[in-house]
């Protein structure tokens, strides 16, 4: 069931590139939301230009965004030479470390778009509010990158 979740919203991000921006949700999994940022970000100017931003935006948790500032912030912190690495890279894995119900961290693979490879913690917890968030998985933070080889 959860392979057919998955396939599903693989699917309804491809269909979202050209169309809107999907939401938070309480049915995605922990997994499913970094899958959803890492996909537009390896499609980052799809529908139009730094929609994969736009798209991460949308699942950093309300703590995060503290942090970071508003999407303009968060698209110069995307753009720096730390994180730019994440825009239109070629593949990525996602690990599964530990986690219960409220946090789960994972560690992420990626090739960039030079094939160099890279490795991130990614941790994403459960929003509790009393707004549209409330029980949605969204990702609380993102480790700089770590280099873990360079293209042939």
């Amino acid at each position: 069931m959860k392979l057919f979740i998955f396939i599903f919203l693989l699917f309804s991000l491809s269909l979202s590139l050209n169309a809107e921006i999907l939401k938070p949700n309480p049915s995605y999994e922990p997994k499913d939301v970094i899958s959803i940022q890492l996909l537009a970000l390896k499609n980052n100017d799809i529908p139009y230009a730094d929609a994969g931003i736009e798209q991460t935006w949308e699942f950093a948790h309300p703590n995060n965004k503290l942090y970071t500032g508003p999407l303009s912030n968060f698209t110069s912190m995307m753009n720096s030479k730390s994180y730019s690495i994440m825009l239109n890279h070629l593949n990525h894995k996602i690990t599964f470390v530990k986690g219960d119900e409220n946090i789960s961290y994972f560690f992420v693979e990626l090739f960039d778009n030079k094939n160099n490879k890279f490795g991130f913690q990614w941790t994403v917890s459960k929003v509790k509010s009393d707004d549209q968030y409330n029980n949605c998985w969204m990702t609380i933070g993102v480790s700089t990158p770590m280099k873990l080889s360079n293209s042939a």
